[in-house]
């Protein structure tokens, strides 16, 4: 089955207690933490603090009266149409501390793991259909081989494991951030996740893009509420690693003051992209990095662990794309690039279109093309390194000669000698330095 966007099919929203499929001790204790600490009243601002609908927050301000835990204020709010409020007993209180000390988490109810996992399955990034069209519209300002687009494609579509590899410099990034672009649609994530009573958060502003309907405007509450409002409707995420990836960053991440759980980066990226970029920089080998990954890549579900101890599956719903300058034979051995689905060169661009990317940016910076500094460009200097292009080498020599302009209070120009001076930036020669 293959979607589009109007085709991810929203979480409904809890009609009674019963719905949510949470402990009610929980979802009680949930209750009474946040009117301590956001010292809120009404059900409405309750409903709005706790993501869920105001009946099941109704149901729950009963059971606590009827546990001596709340009771009314015995007045109407004429600014919340009418409304009675509520507050906590001495007893409601004290449980409300005792809770805290328990764990620090308030606010939205968590989404229980298993209805969590339904909700990936109905918007996999594994069922989307990215078209030629969309990738191209994607990628339309970078200058690409022809049959690269090709070899993408399917890959994306797939929504299997990319690596990509080839020498540095030639847009493996900016084609891994591309790929991120051509996807387009949205995702629901949740706010928190719930297993075996521990709270897991997951929706992290760094990382997830809320969609325009999470709006903070008057008429944000009622679009909100045709779908269960304790998942964020986002763009599908992207995660971007590089350097700095080493194993414990795939790690459930514990705070030992709040006594909650943060989700490693791959869950945040649940529905979307996970990019490691420069693989073989990072301090942990490349080797046992990918070897992490085996199990997720293969089985479609990852394994995190308690505190405790007690491991647990969650959903692996995500394409991975590794980025490297190293030729994946020196990095990985044979059965990890067998998992890897995709394999992509990505080379240097031909004279061609080494000369599409220059004119391209030399247009952008305001500088117009000479052809003597051109003719010298490709006559004099590429020679000199056996005329091997890359895709950064316009945008640095270009950068250079408008840097030299302004020093020298030139108009901006290209001219044999700036290029000179440029080239001279590019490289650093091999030479022998008296200490």
């Amino acid at each position: 089955m293959t979607m589009q966007v109007s085709d991810v099919i929203a979480p409904a929203a809890a009609k009674r207690l019963g719905d949510m499929k949470l402990s009610v001790v929980m979802m009680r204790d949930i209750l009474l933490k946040t009117m301590f600490r956001k010292n809120l009243d009404m059900v409405t601002d309750l409903s709005e603090a706790l993501c869920i609908p105001i009946p099941v927050v109704q149901e729950l301000i009963d059971m606590s009266r009827d546990q001596r835990l709340m009771e009314a204020t015995g007045t109407l709010n004429a600014n919340n149409g009418n409304e009675m409020g509520y507050q906590l007993t001495d007893a409601g209180k004290s449980r409300a501390l005792d809770a805290l000390a328990q764990s620090e988490y308030f606010g939205a109810m968590p989404v229980p793991l298993d209805v969590y996992r339904e909700q990936v399955k109905r918007q996999s990034i594994r069922n989307i259909m990215v078209t030629r069209q969309q990738l191209t519209g994607a990628m339309g300002h970078l200058i690409l081989p022809d049959d690269l687009l090709g070899q993408l494609g399917p890959a994306v579509s797939a929504g299997r494991s990319i690596l990509m590899y080839g020498p540095p410099g030639n847009g493996k990034s900016s084609i891994s951030n591309g790929i991120r672009d051509a996807l387009g649609d949205q995702v629901f994530v949740p706010r928190a996740i719930e297993y075996a009573g521990q709270v897991i958060t997951v929706f992290d502003p760094i990382v997830h893009v809320p969609s325009y309907e999470e709006a903070d405007d008057p008429n944000a509450l009622r679009r909100r509420a045709t779908y269960d409002r304790r998942y964020v409707k986002c763009e599908r995420p992207t995660v971007v690693t590089g350097g700095e990836l080493n194993l414990s960053m795939l790690d459930l991440v514990y705070n030992p003051t709040a006594k909650t759980y943060q989700a490693p980066l791959q869950l945040k990226s649940t529905g979307g992209i996970f990019i490691v970029d420069d693989l073989g920089r990072q301090a942990e080998p490349p080797q046992a990095l990918v070897n992490r990954w085996i199990v997720p890549l293969e089985e479609s579900k990852d394994i995190l662990a308690l505190q405790s101890g007690e491991k647990f599956e969650v959903p692996f719903d995500t394409l991975v794309v590794f980025s490297t300058n190293f030729h994946p034979n020196e990095i990985f051995d044979q059965a990890a690039l067998r998992r890897i689905f995709f394999k992509i060169k990505i080379d240097g661009p031909n004279q061609a279109n080494f000369l599409k990317i220059f004119a391209m940016v030399a247009k952008k910076k305001g500088m117009t093309l000479n052809e003597d500094a051109l003719i010298h460009l490709l006559k004099v200097k590429y020679p000199t390194i056996d005329n091997v292009y890359a895709n950064y080498q316009p945008n640095f020599l270009v950068d250079q000669m408008v840097a030299i302009c302004n020093f020298e209070g030139l108009p901006l120009q290209m001219r044999p000698d700036l290029i000179d001076r440029a080239w001279a930036n590019m490289f650093v020669k091999d030479e022998h330095i008296v200490k």
